[in-house]
Parts: structure tokens; sequence; C-alpha cells
């Protein structure tokens, strides 16, 4: 073995023995290599119990990013900026180089409670989005309830029940998606443009037979717990009340054959009167494009929290914080080593300070093949579009009022792959384009567009 193959071995055994080491938690979707294009957890109804069992893992991300912005603001003088459009003072981009992100690290720590019974709680360790350590959530997991009786016993043989404060299961697109140091999942560095993502406190109730399944959540619809009251300020619509948020998700995923797979599945979330919604930008991670398309103006020490004003560098957030109501649908085919996932998105809503609602819409596809033994090596490509209407009366960097009239498009294309040294090791690139098109002039992402790589390593255990 060639020097440099026998130091990276050494330097990478410690994780990979923590790993194999680990005790088995039932019902659990593994955070390596083999949770890959698993959905919810799976139901083992075999599992024995013999003993609390206590386990933890993690995930570890590492990205190179080499990306450039521009839009056509005449003013801009930054790196990759051109004339030719409308000169808006405050419109110039934040000047961006090529070099590492900042690493982030996830910790998961899953107990075995009691036979079919599990404990998770997940903790952002290093994120993008805040400098401090962030617990994401924990919940307890029911496969099996500890009541006497031949009838919870059959009951719990196709039922799950989830509660706590979670991330909620809305359309399929969230299993497939980076998660700060989770990115293992993911074969591209982003999720969706559109990224409905969001941690909340409640329960989901899951029935599952012959690969048919269905669910019903209700949730208190914001990120944290909030009993404050809803101070007239931040509603300027007069409603003080606060509604829970309703989940349905139904579909199917079976094997048709011996090697394709087929999932089908169509979700529905819906708040009517939230006290601070977060479904498109509940992430408390960040994005994995750093600062691209973000005003110069914008502060990632600022007192609203470091690097939140940045956090979400590449993504869309229509802003439906009062009201929302979204459905998902979602397609999945694995047939070998071919997979083909796709997500059409419409979803409407509003703030507190507008009077009626408006409407967002997307779609996503993507094809990624793997091939070689145990599919350690892929390529794949995805198309992601979003059309939107915004708020009215929004306020740009140095640009005072903006007067949105029709929809904004922004659409991503992206090609990626990567290399499973092990398991529970990853390395991947991608090339990525987006462009924003039908801004207002005076918006500073009117006719903007990022383009360039990223090189991320994963370790997930």
């Amino acid at each position: 073995m060639k020097p440099k193959y026998l130091l990276l071995a050494v330097l990478l055994s410690p994780v990979t023995l923590m790993a194999q080491q680990q005790p088995r938690i039932a019902n659990l979707r593994s955070y390596d290599q083999r949770g890959i294009n698993v959905f919810e957890d799976p139901k083992d109804t075999a599992a024995t119990f013999d003993g609390l069992k206590v386990k933890f893992g993690a995930g570890f991300t590492q990205q190179f990013q080499n990306l450039k912005h521009k839009n056509p603001d005449a003013l801009n003088n930054n790196v990759g900026a051109y004339s030719g459009g409308v000169s808006t003072p405050g419109n110039k981009l934040k000047v961006i180089t090529a070099g590492f992100q900042t690493a982030q690290a996830n910790l998961y720590f899953d107990v075995q409670l009691a036979d079919g019974i599990r404990l998770n709680v997940t903790s952002y360790l290093s994120s993008k989005h805040h400098n401090e350590t962030w617990v994401k959530g924990g919940y307890i997991q029911f496969d099996k309830l500890p009541f006497k009786g031949q009838i919870w016993t059959d009951i719990m043989k196709v039922t799950t029940i989830k509660v706590g404060h979670y991330e909620v299961n809305y359309g399929d697109a969230h299993f497939r998606r980076s998660d700060g140091g989770q990115a293992l999942y993911n074969p591209f560095m982003e999720g969706n443009i559109m990224d409905a993502y969001s941690t909340e406190i409640g329960g989901e109730i899951y029935v599952r037979k012959n690969g048919w399944f269905g669910m019903v959540g209700v949730t208190n619809g914001m990120i944290k717990g909030n009993v404050d009251s809803l101070y007239a300020a931040k509603n300027a619509d007069g409603d003080l009340h606060k509604s829970p948020s309703i989940l349905l998700k139904a579909g199917v995923d079976k094997k048709v054959a011996e090697d394709v797979r087929v999932r089908v599945s169509a979700s529905y979330y819906g708040n009517q009167s939230s006290g601070g919604n977060v479904l498109y930008g509940g992430d408390r991670s960040g994005s994995n494009y750093q600062f691209v398309m973000e005003e110069n103006s914008a502060n990632p020490s600022s007192t609203t929290g470091a690097g939140t004003p940045l956090a979400f560098s590449g993504r869309f957030n229509p802003g439906f914080s009062k009201k929302v109501n979204a459905v998902m649908l979602n397609g999945f085919l694995k047939a070998k080593g071919l997979e083909l996932f796709g997500t059409y998105e419409t979803a409407s809503g509003r703030t507190a300070s507008e009077t009626s609602t408006r409407s967002a819409s997307q779609y996503a596809v993507d094809a990624v093949y793997r091939f070689l033994k145990d599919e350690k090596l892929f390529i794949g490509a995805r198309y992601n579009a979003v059309s939107a209407r915004l708020a009215d009366n929004a306020t740009g960097t140095g640009a005072g009022t903006i007067t949105y009239t029709g929809d904004v498009k922004v659409n991503r294309f992206a090609a990626a792959a990567g290399w499973f040294l092990t398991r529970n090791i990853l390395l991947k690139g991608e090339y990525v384009i987006q462009q924003y098109k039908d801004f207002p002039v005076a918006d500073y992402r009117a006719g903007g567009q990022f383009n360039g790589y990223v090189i991320e390593a994963v370790v997930g255990f």
C-alpha cells in the first residue's frame, strides 16, 4: 500500500471502528450509506429487546467552494458583476472568493428505552446559521406500546407513533436533503430552492401495511415553543390567534420486480393562523452555498444572530409566515443502479401584514446512477425551478419600497459525482448554475446568477 493511502487508513480507522461497535437501535434509519433511499424510519417488528441501549452517532462535512455570482447593476463593482442593467445604489453583492467553508457537525443521541420504544436527540455542534451549539430536536418513537392485550399488539404491528420536537414529515424531499453535518443521503450539495423543512412540537401517527402507508400529524406550527401573546405590532391583520398545523401524507412504496422499487406519495401541510410559521425557512444549520447572491451590506456577525442573515444563500423563501397551505407530490423509482426522484409542490399563504394570499410553486427532478460493488460511485443531475409572487411593499437595501407586480422565477441545474470510500465516508463534488428571472429591476436579485463548483467530504455513523 502506498504511504499516502496507509496514512489515510490510519486516520480514518477509529471512525470506522467506532461505527462498527455501536449497539443496534431498532426502527432507526442508519446514518451511513445504508440510510440512502430510506424515507420514514423502518418498521422492524422482529426486533428483540435485551435491555436499555445507548448509541452515539455523528455527521461531519467539510466543503471547498468556488462559486461566482453577479447581477446586472452597473454600480456593483464587485468580482463577476457586469454592466448594462439599471444602477441601483445598495445593490452591490458580497465579494466572494474560492475557499473552505466552515465545517459542520451533527451529534446524534439514540436510546432504546424499552421494547419498541426509542428516544432521539439531535444537536448541531457546528453550523453556518449559528456559532453556538443548537439542539435540533428530540422525540420518542413508539413502534410497540407497553400495554397488555392482543389488541395493542395487533395495532402496533402496523402503527408508529412519534411525539416531541422533530422534523415534520411533509413531503419526501426532506429525506434527501443535506442537514448540517448529515450530507450522506444527498447526492447533491443542496435540497430544493424552496426548501420545505421545519422542526415543530407535536405528534404524528403512521399506519403501514403491504407497502401502503398513511400519516396524520398535528404540531404547534412554529419552530419552537411559544406561550407569549402575539403582539399587535407583529400581527398587522389584528388576528392574535395561534392555530395548530395539520399534516397529512399517503402513498405506496413497493418492489414491483426483483431490482425495481417504486414509491409515490402525496403530502399536505396547513396552518391558518400561525404565530410565526417557517415551513420554508426553518433550517437552523444553513445552506451549502455560502454567501451567493447576497447583498454586500448583509453582515454575518449582526445582532440578529451570528450568520443568520446569510444562512439561506441560494434558497428562496416565499414568506408565508402567518398562513400557509402546501401540497407536495413525490415520485421515486429505483431500477438496479438508476434512481429517479421527482417533486411537484404548490403552496399559498401570506404574512401578517398582508390581506390576501399569494401563491408559489416548484418542480424538481433528478437522476442518479450508482455503480461498482456496493454502489460506491455515483453520478447525477438535477433541475429545479420555482415560480412565486412576492409580497408587496417589500424593502430592499438601498432601494426603498418595491412593489411586485408578477411572478418571479428561480431555476437551478446541478451535476454531481461521488465516491464512497467506506459506507461511512463520502467524497462528492457538484457543478451548479442558478438564475434569477423576472425580479423587479430595483431588486438586487434581478437578472442575477451564480455558478461554479463545490467539493464536499462527509463522514456519517
